[in-house]
C-alpha cells in the first residue's frame, strides 16, 4: 500500500535493494522496477527473468566487468538491459567515483557500445552517507554535495 501511495497509484518507478523485493512488487502489479544494486553474476538469471517479464526492469552498473556480464548475456529479442551508471558520491558502498577517469569511460562504453543490448538510462547516486547525519543541515549538505557531483559528471 505504501509503494502504491508513493508512486501516486501508477505502480511505476520504484527502487528495490533486493530481488525478493522486486519479485514482491512485480507480483503486486509493478512493472517499472529498478534493482538498486550492481548486478552480481550469481543473480543474473533472476534479473534476466524479471527483465523479460516486466515492462521495465532496470539494473545498476558500476564497472566494465558488470557491463561485459550484461553484454555476454543478452536478453531475448525485443528486450534489452536497461542500465543506470551507479556513482559513489561519498558513501563508499557501491559505485564508481564520479571523479574517477574510468567513470566517464564506462558511461561512454554503456551509452555507445551496444545500445540494442544494453541501454544507458541515466546515472544513479544513493546518499547512504546521510545515515550517520545527526541533523537536517548535515543531510542537506550531503544532498548538495551529491547533486553537485552528479551534475558535474553528467555535464562532462
Amino acid at each position: 500500500e505504501g509503494a502504491a501511495l508513493a508512486t501516486g497509484g501508477s505502480r511505476r518507478g520504484i527502487a528495490v535493494s533486493t530481488l525478493a523485493e522486486a519479485r514482491f512488487f512485480a507480483a503486486g502489479g509493478f512493472d517499472d522496477i529498478l534493482y538498486a544494486f550492481p548486478v552480481p553474476r550469481w543473480r543474473l538469471a533472476e534479473c534476466s527473468e524479471l527483465a523479460q517479464r516486466l515492462q521495465r526492469f532496470q539494473v545498476l552498473l558500476d564497472s566494465p566487468q558488470g557491463l561485459q556480464l550484461l553484454l555476454h548475456n543478452p536478453l531475448p529479442a525485443g528486450k534489452r538491459w536497461l542500465a543506470w551508471l551507479k556513482l559513489d558520491c561519498g558513501n563508499a558502498r557501491a559505485g564508481i567515483r564520479p571523479s574517477d577517469p574510468e567513470a566517464l569511460e564506462l558511461a561512454r562504453a554503456i551509452a555507445q557500445g551496444s545500445p540494442e543490448l544494453v541501454t544507458l538510462v541515466g546515472v544513479y547516486a544513493h546518499c547512504g552517507n546521510t545515515y550517520g547525519c545527526r541533523d537536517i543541515a548535515a543531510i542537506q549538505a550531503v544532498a548538495r554535495d551529491t547533486t553537485a557531483a552528479v551534475l558535474e559528471f553528467v555535464t562532462a
